[in-house]
């Protein structure tokens, strides 16, 4: 399978330049005076978006929706006016950056058209990346959350912010501690022997894993996801596995919120991000556990809680509706037998064989095994 290996990487100048572009048609349409000026933005939900078999991620359908220049949406379509040109003009123009919540109270000097809540103005960053088709990250907007952690067989060269000198970072030399995904990672460079690439849902089961060194004997990069990864940590994965030709594991709890939410996003994207999906995730991860039919194969019965309601309804509803799901027989029986056993695991069971059987049973059977779930 041919992917690519990273974004179109578009200068400031270029970004800057489209949002000019972008302004100046509505400038135009203003002053015609024939069509009442407007924005279109793809629709970002699973009803807009197909599972590409073939690359290995949802991407967007055609369905767009415009913001049109009227007096019920006079306030929106300020402020999405603003924003792009506090994203031009503060930002690009100024090789500058920005979190979430600084636009948000950034938003406070626009008089009348300032953001109430934050969800407004993270709903129209949003909008602005997909109608740009230029990713928030290359515009100067960083994340809030933490992209991360790693640790093991791998050496990242990152750069000096001030001189720009390369500065390498070996990351199974951190002693107890591990390395933390920056919220940029394209100018990122990588060294490593490793054989694989090992993603953990759960910060607990990393730390054990780091404790233990297991990365030594497996030969591996180990990666913190801490629940659902972040943009900047499926981006890293993805540009760490393109670059290295590694392989991907990914090891989450065994509940509907860990197979449909966590692996799903990390392996084919959302909806919400369809438009970026093609950059944030990595279509070759494959699922190592722990999976409906461990519970019977390492005698975990009595390791294990009943499924809530919340489960049942997001396992029920991703075999009805997620594309993905919904492609792969595999995934549909994993979750068929889950409803009808009626329970959940989470990681840390394997502890009922002694704290360190996950590390010294049963990641070393899983591996040698080779089958994983798509």
């Amino acid at each position: 399978m041919t992917k690519k290996q990273a974004p179109e990487i578009v200068s400031r100048k270029a970004a800057s330049k489209k949002i000019s572009d972008t302004a100046q048609a509505i400038y135009n349409d203003i002053m015609k005076g024939t069509k009442k000026p407007s924005m279109q933005f793809p629709v970002r939900s699973l009803a807009n978006v197909k599972y590409d078999v073939k690359q290995g991620y949802f991407k967007l359908l055609g369905k767009r929706v415009t913001r049109t220049l009227s007096y019920t949406t006079v306030k929106t379509f300020a402020q999405s006016m603003r924003l792009l040109a506090t994203t031009k003009n503060d930002l690009l123009d100024r090789d500058d950056i920005a979190g979430k919540r600084e636009v948000y109270y950034n938003s406070k000097s626009w008089g009348e058209c300032r953001f109430d809540e934050q969800p407004e103005s993270d709903a129209l960053l949003d909008d602005m990346e997909a109608m740009l088709g230029i990713n928030r990250e290359q515009l100067g907007y960083i994340p809030e959350e933490r992209g991360g952690d790693v640790t093991g067989a791998l050496t990242v060269i990152d750069k000096d912010p001030a001189t720009g000198d390369p500065i390498k970072i070996n990351c199974a030399k951190l002693g107890t501690g591990a390395w933390s995904i920056p919220s940029r990672v394209e100018h990122l460079e990588f060294q490593t022997k490793a054989k694989f690439i090992l993603v953990v849902e759960t910060s607990s089961l990393f730390q054990r894993l780091v404790h233990h060194r297991y990365y030594e004997n497996a030969n591996c990069i180990l990666i913190s996801m801490s629940g659902v990864p972040t943009r900047a940590c499926r981006r890293f994965i993805r540009r760490l596995s393109d670059d290295q030709k590694l392989p991907v594991l990914a090891f989450t709890d065994g509940d509907p919120y860990g197979y449909c939410n966590i692996y799903r996003t990390l392996k084919a994207g959302s909806g919400q991000a369809a438009h970026i999906n093609e950059f944030f995730c990595v279509p070759n991860v494959r699922y190592l556990g722990v999976t409906p039919q461990d519970i019977i194969d390492y005698n975990l019965e009595d390791a294990t809680h009943p499924l809530e309601e919340v489960d049942i309804k997001r396992a029920k509803d991703a075999l009805k509706n997620d594309p993905f799901i919904r492609h792969h027989r595999e995934w549909q029986q994993a979750l068929e037998q889950m409803l009808k056993m009626g329970v959940r695991i989470e990681q840390q069971a394997f502890a009922k064989h002694g704290l360190n059987f996950v590390l010294d049973t049963y990641l070393p059977q899983k591996i040698k095994k080779g089958k994983f779930l798509p």
